[in-house]
């Protein structure tokens, strides 16, 4: 679970202000499920002494009915369940499981730096099914390493699943069926980090970043194409939802900025600056070596603009922007808030997104047609949601 920082802006045409009302807002009769991850936050020892204790959970979208899902994948002290995705009919939840070795996040935690080990780690990715609440291992199915992630269900070609495994220290991305077999290896033979990986939307494409450069390249791994963006780090390509474009962070480390690039690598162009925001969420309260978790920008459901977070007065505040450059100020909050992680629900009317209030990080839907929001998850201090996935319309 390699997590790397982003951030900050350039062309801006206009910035509008929108003063959001808390207090009691309703979205518009939404109940859709919203996936996301609780853990946490403060407890000693470290990193993996919170993370251990992740858990993947739902919650409808009106805040009511929260519960964790395949609890019965936590078999041991030191496992964990990180919810990570929807199959397109929404009845199928994905569910990473985790587990590492205590003496290993032990070494990790005095290094400041992971080790990822065979004797180490075991990682998988499941997909549960939600009405029946039964678990598939399907990155254990002919095994090809023991640290899987990333999964996610291949566009336009219903009986393929995409995901990354780490082998011989490298991320390598790599496709499969449904079934979790005939695992095929799409940067064989590479040495080099791959990682970010998805395919295009009518399946015929797939881009990632691979030490911290953005390739595009055919379905089945050939044919891989350089995006030429003259910065060191790039990161986290998301494909429009017509295909067109590609949306990634690049810049310097802890520097980046919203940019895209057409389909076919050429006409980079930076569309925002995020003000100095380092573009990574602090999901923990005590140190963590890695620094917690990257914060990306994403496309809107229609395709015409991008959701993002940038830093305003000491704030981490959400915006978007329109294609045209027209940017819009969504949030406008108290002094020492964070936004992070925003995602929009299927009909492109609502924005899900995690807010660090009065000290604790809860989940908050927005109505984007007048701003209104409403909390959808009650947490405790020393506790966070993290990582919202809107369950797809069926």
């Amino acid at each position: 679970m390699k997590t790397i920082p982003l951030p900050s802006f350039s062309f801006m045409i206009a910035v509008f202000p929108v003063f959001i009302s808390i207090a009691g807002a309703q979205p518009n009769n939404i109940t859709s499920l919203i996936g996301y991850t609780e853990l946490k936050t403060n407890l000693d020892g470290g990193r993996h002494m919170n993370v251990r204790t992740m858990r993947a959970s739902l919650v409808k979208s009106d805040g009511t009915s929260p519960g964790k899902i395949a609890e019965q994948l936590i078999t041991e002290p030191d496992s964990w369940t990180q919810f990570a995705g929807w199959s397109p009919d929404g009845r199928q939840a994905i569910v990473v499981r985790g587990w590492e070795d205590y003496e290993n996040a032990q070494w990790e935690e005095k290094n400041k730096t992971f080790r990822h080990t065979k004797r180490g780690y075991l990682v998988d990715s499941f997909l549960v099914d939600l009405e029946t609440k039964r678990p598939t291992n399907v990155t254990g199915v002919d095994r090809v390493s023991f640290y899987n992630t990333g999964l996610f269900f291949w566009k336009n070609e219903p009986g393929k699943l995409g995901f990354t495994a780490i082998i011989d220290g490298n991320s390598h991305p790599f496709r499969m069926g449904i079934d979790g077999k005939n695992k095929i290896d799409l940067t064989k033979e590479s040495k080099e980090f791959s990682y970010g990986f998805s395919s295009s939307p009518d399946g015929k494409r797939i881009a990632y970043h691979k030490n911290y450069q953005i390739y595009i390249a055919d379905a089945d791994g050939n044919k891989a194409q350089k995006i030429e963006t003259q910065n060191p780090f790039n990161f986290s390509p998301a494909w429009s939802p017509d295909g067109s474009y590609l949306l990634f962070v690049s810049g310097e480390h802890y520097n980046c900025h919203p940019c895209l690039v057409k389909a076919d690598g050429t006409g980079f162009k930076k569309i925002a600056d995020r003000g100095g925001y380092r573009g990574v969420v602090d999901f923990l309260d005590v140190p963590d070596f890695h620094g917690g978790s990257s914060d990306v920008p994403c496309w809107a459901k229609d395709g015409k603009s991008v959701f993002y977070t940038a830093i305003a007065d000491n704030k981490v505040e959400l915006y978007q922007i329109n294609l045209d450059g027209t940017i819009t100020q969504l949030t406008k909050s108290k002094p020492m808030t964070l936004h992070y992680h925003p995602q929009p629900s299927p009909d492109g009317k609502h924005l899900v997104y995690g807010s660090k209030r009065e000290g604790v990080r809860q989940l908050f839907v927005m109505n984007l047609e007048d701003k209104t929001e409403k909390q959808i998850t009650n947490l405790k201090v020393g506790n966070a949601a993290m990582w919202p996935h809107w369950q797809p319309s069926k």
